[in-house]
């Protein structure tokens, strides 16, 4: 099924956001948390934000250059001019050249490896200026040096410029990682989440530790209190409560009894519990998590696209400027003023701030909302959010809990309190499975109250249920089947049943898929920002109007998955920005159609599969939750885009020398302090990214 619409959409251009897919398939097949935790280490020091950054550890480079750039610094003048700290003697410049030639060739490296990659892939940027900009200098100090010893004449060198250029250009490149790697703690933390040890249970029930890359699926494990759990499973033996916020979001620790599942790399707070392994490698919950936060930080955005663009037109804009000004000096004054202002245009020209803009913004946010359960696999959908003009939302289990629950529950009677009314209808019920039934055990029990025993309790077809204790006859039947209203408060949407005594009815329970939490509160926020809800379900009619009713939303009832779609795609054809919420199988057509595809609950394939967001919450809230974070991420990436491209088109030309004539002019020093002064703000700027409580 095509896509209709107006926005370039990233899902159109490549497949499926499956976590599954077959090149995940085949490249972690055996993978293990640790493996991909080894993984993300690798992606966050040598590839992450910036493609070159292969080519060396920054920190390392800088701190192993420093030497020779402080000798260089203290032997070279500066621009000419012998600081209170330099000093010289007998063949120091050739000293001095030496240094150079070891500095270019090691702490250069990474500068031209970088630049041979960029014309490669015929996409000069970066890396290309950095090293014209120490390569100008180097070679042009080298020939100061040379000619000065066979004229006999002094030629200004600029040591002090290339010296001070590289080891800026390193200790900007070692702050920039050092952000990026701190930007991507979220997903390190998760694959820190996992032991490395688990306790298995043998068939003597000995305990035997293993690793836990060699857990299989049917494995008993024992987990102790305190504890983090080593793989997904079921609970076989203990009860505990077990914390899953760093998971999931959930702040509160959740009760876990016999039957239950549990996330690997959530933590057993109390008591022991034995798990049966259910799921291991890249098929369990934290790897699936850590996928799809790498394929987020890995796959581009039309932003990042843009700010790609804009560092190789700045490319061709600096070497421009820099052979009209090297021309235009040249031809005003002399070689050594010419090639001053040449090499301050280079210097100042490098987008590195441009470049790091979008990145940083990413990789902050990525990791902001997977410790706040916000997944998003496609990093476009942050910025077409920001446009969104509908919502689509589905109701069972997206805006409502999804289980069949008692939302009231009353005596009509003079004869018989509340909870003796609640005692007959527990106990009429008790022994049975219909959903209606557990949902009335269930309520009971929560109200601690017990039942009635019957004598006899028979099944009234198409009816409910009947049966007789202590000479009394009592019969739980809908209100279709008893043919008259009474009056009882019943929420909207709600399904009655009626406890009736001798003919008479004494009491009524009304059940329905109850609101969730946040639903209300959602609604009131998404029309606020101008983003218009619409419920579609498939559900009745009159379960889907009491909903609606209640969030005072449009709504659609009795909807197919070809009926989802449909509207969704009749909205796209108007021109509207659609973003569709759901849970389920029926949302999964839609969910890939939308401009924005939210999954609400991260335990479906087909939801990981269609979705450019998941909610692993399952909670309305976290919408508001992502909208904000749409909203913060696109805001700092314009700004870091204005900053990064306006300071070097700025620059430029001053760099170049057109306020020369006034007394103003930068020196390649101070274009360096400068570059990587805007390197830093865009790096604090992303790093300030923040959501509310």
């Amino acid at each position: 099924m095509d896509k209709k619409n107006n926005h370039t959409s990233s899902k159109e251009k490549q497949p499926s956001h499956n976590h599954m897919n077959h090149n995940h398939e085949e490249n972690k097949k055996s993978a293990s948390p640790h493996d991909f935790h080894e993984e993300h280490e690798e992606h966050v020091s040598h590839g992450g934000v910036h493609e070159h950054h292969h080519h060396g550890s920054f920190k390392e480079i800088f701190l192993r250059s420093l030497t020779f750039g402080i000798i260089i610094m203290l032997l070279s003048p500066m621009m000419g001019v012998t600081l209170p700290f330099q000093f010289s003697f007998p063949y120091s410049d050739i000293l001095v050249s030496i240094l150079a030639t070891v500095l270019i060739i090691y702490g250069g490296k990474p500068f031209y490896m970088g630049a041979i990659d960029e014309f490669k892939k015929r996409v000069p940027g970066m890396m290309a200026l950095v090293t014209l900009g120490i390569g100008v200098s180097y070679f042009y100090s080298i020939y100061a040096v040379v000619g000065g010893y066979l004229t006999g004449e002094h030629i200004m060198d600029f040591f002090f410029e290339f010296a001070s250029l590289l080891l800026i250009m390193l200790l900007g490149h070692w702050i920039e990682m050092k952000a990026v790697g701190e930007a991507g703690d979220a997903q390190k933390a998760l694959a820190e989440l996992m032991p490395k040890d688990a306790d298995i249970v043998l068939e003597d029930d000995s305990i035997e530790s293993r690793p836990v890359s060699q857990l299989q699926v049917g494995d008993v494990i024992r987990v102790q209190a305190g504890e983090n759990i080593p793989a997904d499973g079921v609970i076989q033996r203990g009860q505990s409560r077990v914390n899953e916020s760093l998971l999931t979001g959930e702040s509160k620790p959740i009760e876990k009894n016999t039957g239950d599942k549990v996330i690997g790399g959530s933590t057993n707070n109390e008591g022991v519990l034995y798990v049966e392994v259910q799921e291991t490698g890249d098929k369990s919950f934290i790897s699936q998590v850590q996928t799809l936060i790498s394929q987020a930080q890995d796959q581009p955005s039309r932003a990042e696209n843009l700010a790609n663009k804009v560092a190789s037109w700045l490319f061709y804009v600096a070497i421009a400027a820099a052979v009209i000004a090297f021309t235009v000096w040249l031809f005003l004054t002399d070689v050594q003023t010419a090639v001053l202002f040449t090499v301050t245009t280079l210097v100042i020209a490098c987008p590195h701030a441009l470049g790091l803009a979008i990145p940083l913004v990413v990789a902050r946010s990525t990791s902001l909302g997977a410790s706040r359960g916000l997944l998003v696999k496609n990093r476009e959908a942050l910025e077409l959010a920001t446009k969104a003009d509908v919502m689509i939302l589905d109701k069972t289990g997206t805006l409502t809990t999804g289980e069949f629950k008692v939302l009231n529950a009353e005596t009509l009677s003079k004869i018989y309190s509340t909870d003796e009314v609640l005692a007959l209808m527990v106990g009429i019920e008790g022994g049975s499975s219909h959903p209606i039934a557990q949902s009335i055990v269930g309520y009971a029990e929560n109200k601690r109250v017990k039942p009635i025993n019957f004598d006899s309790i028979d099944v009234v077809s198409g009816a409910g249920v009947e049966g007789e204790t202590n000479g009394h006859r009592y019969e739980l039947i809908s209100q279709k089947a008893f043919g008259q209203k009474i009056e009882f408060d019943v929420p909207k949407g709600a399904t009655v049943s009626y406890l009736v005594e001798e003919g008479k009815v004494i009491g009524a329970v009304a059940l329905g898929d109850e609101l969730k939490a946040t639903s209300k509160e959602l609604m009131n926020v998404l029309k606020s920002q101008g983003i218009k809800p619409i419920m579609a379900t498939g559900d009745n009619e009159k379960a889907a109007k009491g909903v609606a009713e209640e969030l005072g939303i449009e709504y659609r009832a009795n909807q197919s998955p070809q009926d989802k779609y449909d509207l969704v795609e009749s909205l796209k054809n108007e021109g509207k920005t659609v973003i569709m919420v759901g849970d389920g199988v029926n949302d999964a057509p839609s969910l890939a159609l939308a401009d924005v595809g939210v999954a609400i609950g991260a335990g479906t394939q087909v939801a990981l599969d269609s979705a450019d967001v998941i909610l692993t919450q399952s909670d309305p809230g976290d919408i508001e939750s992502f909208i904000e974070l749409a909203n913060k991420t696109t805001r700092k990436m314009r700004q870091n885009l204005i900053w990064g491209a306006g300071y070097n088109f700025i620059a430029i030309p001053i760099a170049a020398g057109i306020l020369a004539p006034i007394g103003i002019t930068l020196a390649p020093a101070l274009g360096a302090v400068l570059m990587s002064v805007s390197t830093v703000i865009v790096a604090i700027n992303a790093m300030t990214l923040k959501l509310k409580s």
